[in-house]
């Protein structure tokens, strides 16, 4: 048994979609962000950060996305989700969760919270952050064009539920994610599996449904 500490839109919803997918039991724990529930002393005694997902494995809580999911693939191979230790395609699995951890959900974070440098010109932080953001989805769509329709090939894997989720979140940028026809395609594909509308509904989601 699983515990998802999540608010609804925030990081925790790929781990909580990959926890549907793996039809892995689990225990929901609403920690609301707006209400500012991810940083009472409670929570930072789980997560010390005060930021969204903490998943409580085995009586231990860990953080970090990216790390909930590669653990989630490892404990759950039966899905396919991950690629085995030994299959070719096992470092380019790794290439593209830390690419999208580091060149994507990390400067989208300071799209939101520009403040978080110091800086005196917000706007230029975003400037900066679409700049960014922008460039690794030119990259992303290219690859795809040519390596596709998943990251990794034929089939989806945890790295494309991943990537659905980012562009979800840059849905209301100049330029989001899915305005590259590529990744368009696969936000489809992903959007359409019978887990994303379980996830809208359990969150209360209604946007880029």
């Amino acid at each position: 048994m699983y515990a998802l500490y999540y608010s609804p839109g925030a990081a925790s919803l790929v781990v909580h979609w990959l926890l549907i997918e793996l039809d892995a039991p689990h225990e929901l724990r609403l920690t609301d962000i707006a209400s500012g529930a991810h940083k009472t002393p409670e929570y930072l005694a789980l997560n010390p950060e005060g930021r969204i997902p903490t998943l409580v494995v085995d009586d231990e809580p860990l953080c970090e996305t990216a790390a909930l999911l590669l653990l989630l693939g490892d404990r759950h191979p039966e899905s396919g989700f991950a690629p085995a230790p030994t299959d070719p395609r096992r470092g380019a699995y790794y290439q593209w969760m830390l690419y999208l951890a580091n060149a994507v959900q990390s400067p989208l974070r300071l799209w939101w919270y520009p403040s978080d440098l110091g800086a005196a010109d917000p706007e230029a932080v975003r400037a900066a952050v679409r700049e960014r953001v922008e460039s690794a989805w030119q990259r992303i769509d290219a690859h795809l064009a040519a390596h596709g329709p998943y990251l990794l090939g034929e089939g989806p894997g945890i790295v494309d539920f991943y990537l659905t989720m980012l562009m979800r979140w840059t849905r209301n940028m100049p330029r989001p994610g899915h305005d590259w026809p590529h990744l368009a395609e696969l936000a489809r594909r992903m959007k359409a599996r019978p887990s994303f509308r379980t996830l809208y509904e359990r969150e209360g989601l209604t946007e880029w449904a």
